[in-house]
């Protein structure tokens, strides 16, 4: 088994943070490979289904951001699921927007999801799949710009990547199992980019 994780924050009025893109990847995910319904357990939401012929358990912890380690060590644990057996889904400031990025280890370069989720697994060698939401510019915005809203003119890079994803996910959940996660990431470049411009919609 797989445990793919969605980072964010549970409050109704951040659903639509950029810091919650990790909760909108999970969602388009399962939605798209239809998972058994969301339910309560692990201090987080999980929904079990199967990716490319591999079972993988959904996870989006309730704990708030920062304590997000304290749900995904639970579900881990009680299933037994090394690090390299678990992916993470999360904003990623330093890639532009719509750009993704897969990784197995490395540091928590100040997200603080990842930070957690190092400290309770007592390991960094977990997977994570790292979202785009471009950098503001300035340090001094950057708690605003990651804690505001999507804009609209974010809304149709965003959509058609969140549908990259899921439909690229068994090349992920495969790529996971062998450590050559190449074939994810090229398809969903494939899928986002623009065929009238070639670039990146």
């Amino acid at each position: 088994m797989q445990l793919w994780v969605g980072l964010g924050n549970p409050e109704r009025g951040m659903a639509l943070n950029r810091h919650n893109i990790g909760f909108m990847a999970i969602d388009a995910t399962a939605d798209r490979h239809g998972f058994l319904p969301w339910r309560q357990r692990f201090k987080g939401l999980v929904a079990e289904g199967s990716v490319g012929g591999r079972k993988v358990l959904a996870l989006k912890p309730l704990t708030y951001m920062n304590v997000s380690g304290e749900s995904v060590q639970a579900a881990a644990a009680f299933f037994k699921i090394a690090p390299e057996n678990i992916v993470a889904f999360h904003d990623e400031l330093d890639l532009v927007p719509g750009k993704i990025r897969v990784k197995q280890g490395g540091s928590a370069a100040g997200h603080n999801g990842l930070r957690s989720m190092d400290r309770m697994l007592g390991s960094p060698d977990y997977w994570r799949v790292r979202l785009g939401i471009g950098h503001p510019g300035d340090k001094a915005r950057v708690h605003g710009h990651v804690l505001g809203n999507f804009s609209f003119d974010d809304e149709d890079w965003l959509s058609t990547l969140l549908a990259a994803l899921a439909d690229a996910a068994p090349l992920l959940a495969k790529g996971i199992s062998l450590g050559k996660p190449e074939d994810f990431m090229t398809r969903v470049a494939f899928l986002t980019q623009d065929p009238k411009s070639g670039e990146v919609k």
